[in-house]
């Protein structure tokens, strides 16, 4: 279990920290209630259950309890951190499972490469996005001068 405490700081170390809570005495806990990390991440208990179900967080049980891992708690933030730069589950788990396999240098290509690819997208969808908001600029300024110069007195 030593070695997987490596793996998770080797993630947590490429992907770069969470910006919530990665300095909370938090981190340091043995295990973490479902309502603990729904708090601390702002997810909804049904997130983290849909993200057990799909294997990649997997959190003890103690009777009808969940109790995870410092190690599920890694894995959240990175999940979470993946979703917000846009990445698929598929993805994420892939890129997990690169950082976690040290040793599978494919897997590393990959990771790279899906980052070289979103990278791409989200420069592609900033380049529309300003794209439109130069023409909404463009729109309201000239609805402006209009109203300006056709407004009557009542």
């Amino acid at each position: 279990m030593d070695d997987s405490h490596d793996r998770e700081n080797s993630a947590a170390h490429v992907w770069a920290a969470e910006d919530s809570g990665s300095d909370t005495p938090a981190v340091s806990k043995a295990a973490f209630t479902i309502g603990e990390l729904s708090r601390e991440f702002g997810v909804t208990l049904r997130a983290l259950r849909f993200y057990e179900n799909k294997g990649l967080i997997s959190p003890h049980r103690d009777g009808l309890n969940r109790l995870y891992s410092p190690g599920d708690r890694t894995r959240l933030a990175l999940i979470l951190k993946g979703k917000k730069l846009g990445f698929t589950l598929g993805e994420i788990r892939q890129m997990i499972a690169a950082e976690e396999s040290e040793t599978d240098h494919n897997a590393l290509t990959l990771s790279r490469e899906k980052c070289l690819e979103q990278i791409e997208l989200l420069q592609r969808q900033k380049a529309e996005i300003e794209e439109g908001l130069s023409e909404l600029h463009r729109i309201y300024r000239s609805l402006a001068g209009k109203l300006g110069t056709d407004q009557r007195p009542g």
